[in-house]
Formats: structure tokens, sequence, C-alpha cells
């Protein structure tokens, strides 16, 4: 479809809107809406255009991704890949945080890099530096 310009945002299911607005807050979101709708729905966005829709209603107790932590592979998104410009530098700051590089860093033959970390909910985030 031409009509399709680009992501719009990207939904992520939380067990807590405090704890995603200070992990994402940390990467450089900015809280901008909610809780909003029935679901609910909260919204934060980062200068760079990069747009995330918290659902606010994941079961608080049991946290686990079932796309990544099961022998079994369920269909659906997986991660996120955020580009960025500088790949060491994101780890060292990642790092000087205490967020945990859980992969990586990954140089492709074609010399792409990457690292993975997870949010509080086991959500997994790339961030990406092109070859």
């Amino acid at each position: 479809m031409k009509e399709i310009t680009r992501i719009n945002h990207v939904g992520l299911r939380v067990s807590s809107l405090e704890l995603a607005r200070e992990f994402y807050g940390k990467l450089g979101f900015i809280f901008l809406a909610g809780p909003l709708g029935p679901e609910p729905v909260a919204i934060m966005e980062h200068p760079s255009g990069v747009n995330i829709n918290f659902i606010l209603n994941a079961n608080q107790t049991k946290k686990s991704n079932i796309l990544m932590d099961v022998p079994e592979k369920h269909t659906g998104y997986t991660h996120v890949a955020l580009e960025v410009t500088d790949l060491e530098s994101v780890q060292r700051y990642l790092e000087s945080i205490n967020y945990v590089i859980t992969e990586g860093p990954i140089v492709t033959p074609e010399g792409a890099s990457f690292i993975f970390i997870r949010d509080p909910d086991d959500n997994v985030i790339e961030f990406h530096k092109p070859a």
C-alpha cells in the first residue's frame, strides 16, 4: 500500500505506568498523556519522533516474555529496534544507569552493530547502528 508512510507508534503492554515512565524517561522519552481510554493507554514520545503507547493492563504478578523466554516459539512482535548514531556511546550510557545489556554487541559481516536490553516487563529493546 503506497499510503503507508511510517510506523506511527509501538504498543507495549506494561504492568506499571510508573516503572515504564521512569525506565523510558532515562532513554529520553517524554510523557505526553494518559492513562486514557478503556484499556487504558499512556503515551510517551522521544524527540526523534518514536512514539510508544503503554497498554496498562498487564498481569502485575507474573512478568515473562512468552515470545522470547519459552522454548516453544509463538508468533508476534519480539522487539523494537531503535536506530542510533553511536552504539558505543549508547552502551556506555546504558551501563552508567545500570541497564543490563542482555545481548551484544553483535556486529554483522556488513558492519551493522546492535545491542539489546529489556524493560521492567521484559520487553526487548534493540539499539541498532546501521552499517
